[in-house]
């Protein structure tokens, strides 16, 4: 038969269940702190990289635009730069034959070197039209001079061309006109073609023909361009 506890019994054993209790209390709380810190930590970690990771790309992104913005001012000054220097360029070029332009007349002066020059003019015509009857355009103060040309164009064409004679008339109805500096047209066809072999043209023609030639001399060669004229 079980005795009955005393009250010092009793009190020793409430004394203990509450030790073994509060202890389990505290175990568990620590367990729980410990817990609650490794999920602090881990949410922290997981924060600290998210942000890390916002920083980095925008870092990235305003590095980019920033040397996106570099690459933009770069090219803007160098394509400004290139069309100054373009721009100088070409207006040297125009300059240089602005210049020629003011001596084609000159050409004109010396009558004997300058009735050889239409004789030319007149005899490549007459080659490009192969025609038995041709008419000459001038200017009217050079008529006496190109009359002479004729002449002798006349005289070369059928030694040139094993006799065969061409007959070239002085188109005094549709002279050249104001402000021709020279030469003379080389009319066949009926009218219809018209051979221009003024001193303007030609040096129209010289200004696209010769151009990539004189645009070297002077500022030597372009190495970025793949094709040469």
């Amino acid at each position: 038969m079980a005795h009955a506890m005393s009250d010092d019994q009793v009190a020793g054993e409430l004394k203990k269940m509450t030790a073994f209790i509060r202890q389990e209390a505290l175990e568990k709380a620590r367990e729980i702190q410990i817990k609650a810190d490794e999920e602090f930590a881990i949410e922290k970690s997981k924060l600290v990289r998210q942000e890390t990771s916002s920083i980095d790309s925008q870092y990235e992104k305003k590095f980019k635009q920033a040397g996106m913005s570099q690459q933009i001012t770069r090219s803007t000054l160098a394509n400004k730069t290139r069309i100054k220097v373009l721009s100088a360029r070409q207006e040297l070029l125009d300059n240089l034959f602005d210049q020629a332009r003011g001596k084609l007349v000159d050409h004109t002066k010396d009558k004997g070197k300058y009735q050889n020059l239409c004789k030319n003019l007149i005899l490549e015509g007459l080659y490009a039209l192969n025609e038995d009857k041709v008419a000459i355009r001038a200017r009217t103060e050079d008529y006496d001079v190109v009359k002479k040309a004729m002449e002798g164009a006349k005289e070369e064409y059928k030694k040139s061309m094993q006799g065969r004679e061409v007959r070239l008339e002085l188109d005094e109805k549709n002279p050249q006109p104001e402000g021709c500096s020279g030469g003379v047209s080389v009319v066949g066809g009926g009218g219809r073609i018209d051979i221009n072999n003024t001193l303007d043209e030609r040096l129209k023609l010289l200004e696209t023909d010769a151009l990539p030639m004189v645009r070297t001399s002077l500022f030597g060669m372009n190495e970025n361009r793949k094709f040469k004229d």
